[in-house]
């Protein structure tokens, strides 16, 4: 009974970090990469380096993969009460994160901003975004004559 216990509490903390390191990235990739790189490609052409859309393209495609194989393992190979332990570990820290994840949260934005300042076509700009100098970035901007509309609001006051 020990051992099914032990088992049972590997595979709810398997299933947080298995949402916490790939579902986490996953849902960046969709909620903030995606978005965010539309908005810039929108605003000028040669503002960011097609190598962004690569990167996050294989990056969605890692994300996919890992999942399919971890999802195989844990549904094959481990009996029912495994299975609820590993679900509700993934349940529970994806209601940790369903909120955080989006542009206008400023650790997630940080992270696009360290993430994908080397795609970024203009030295100053990337400067900007890797020091993730929002006042600066969205001067810089306006020097390009380009909205700076990505960039959320409350970044811009701090």
């Amino acid at each position: 009974m020990e051992i099914k216990i032990m088992l049972a509490s590997a595979l709810f903390f398997a299933g947080f970090l298995w949402v916490y390191l790939i579902i986490r990235q996953f849902l960046f990739n969709l909620t903030v990469a995606y978005p965010t790189l539309k908005k810039m490609k929108a605003l000028k052409e040669d503002l960011i380096g097609v190598g962004a859309w690569r990167y996050t393209n294989i990056s969605m495609v890692v994300c996919v993969l890992f999942s399919a194989v971890v999802l195989f393992l844990v549904i094959y190979f481990c009996p029912t009460y495994m299975l609820i332990s590993f679900g509700v570990g993934a349940l529970i820290c994806f209601l940790f994160l369903v909120t955080k994840i989006k542009p206008q949260n400023k650790a997630m934005f940080d992270s696009f901003c360290s993430a994908y300042c080397r795609f970024v076509q203009d030295d100053e700009l990337r400067n900007h975004m890797f020091e993730k100098d929002y006042k600066k970035i969205d001067r810089r901007l306006r020097e390009l004559d380009c909205d700076s509309s990505f960039v959320p609001e409350f970044k811009k006051e701090s």
